[in-house]
C-alpha cells in the first residue's frame, strides 16, 4: 500500500509504503504523480519510505518500476530510499549507475535527514 506523505510539495514526491507494494499502487498512484511532477517541473525529487510494516513488492510492480526507471532515468534530481532491506539497498545503489540524479539510502531512524537531503 502506498500513501503520499504530507511532505510532498512542488517537485518533491514523498511516499510511505506499508505492507506489500502492489502493481495497482504503482500504476494508479506512484507513476501518474511522478509523471505529473516531471511534466510540470522538468525533474523530480523523490523519497520512498518503506516503513516497518513493509513486506515486499509484487512482481508486476517491479517490472513497472524497471520500465519507469529506464524511461525517466534523466528526470530525477535526487532519490532517497528510507528503510530498504539490505537486498533492496544494493539494487537501489546499483540503479544509481543509470540515473543522472543522486540516489541515497537511509535507515528508518534517519527519515528526517532523508527528507532534508531531498529538499536541498
Amino acid at each position: 500500500m502506498i500513501e503520499i506523505m504530507p511532505e510532498s510539495s512542488e517537485d518533491i514526491f514523498a511516499v510511505r509504503v506499508t505492507q506489500k507494494l502492489t502493481d495497482d499502487d504503482y500504476v494508479r498512484t506512484f507513476v501518474p504523480k511522478l509523471e505529473e511532477i516531471i511534466e510540470k517541473y522538468g525533474k523530480a525529487r523523490a523519497l520512498i519510505y518503506l516503513d516497518d510494516g513493509y513486506n515486499g513488492i509484487e512482481l508486476g510492480a517491479i517490472w513497472d518500476d524497471v520500465k519507469f526507471g529506464i524511461k525517466h532515468r534523466n528526470d530525477f534530481i535526487k532519490v532517497a530510499a528510507v528503510g530498504a532491506p539490505r537486498w533492496m539497498d544494493w539494487v537501489i545503489k546499483a540503479s544509481s549507475a543509470i540515473m543522472s540524479g543522486e540516489v541515497r539510502t537511509f535507515s528508518t531512524e534517519h527519515l528526517r535527514e532523508a527528507l532534508d537531503w531531498v529538499n536541498t
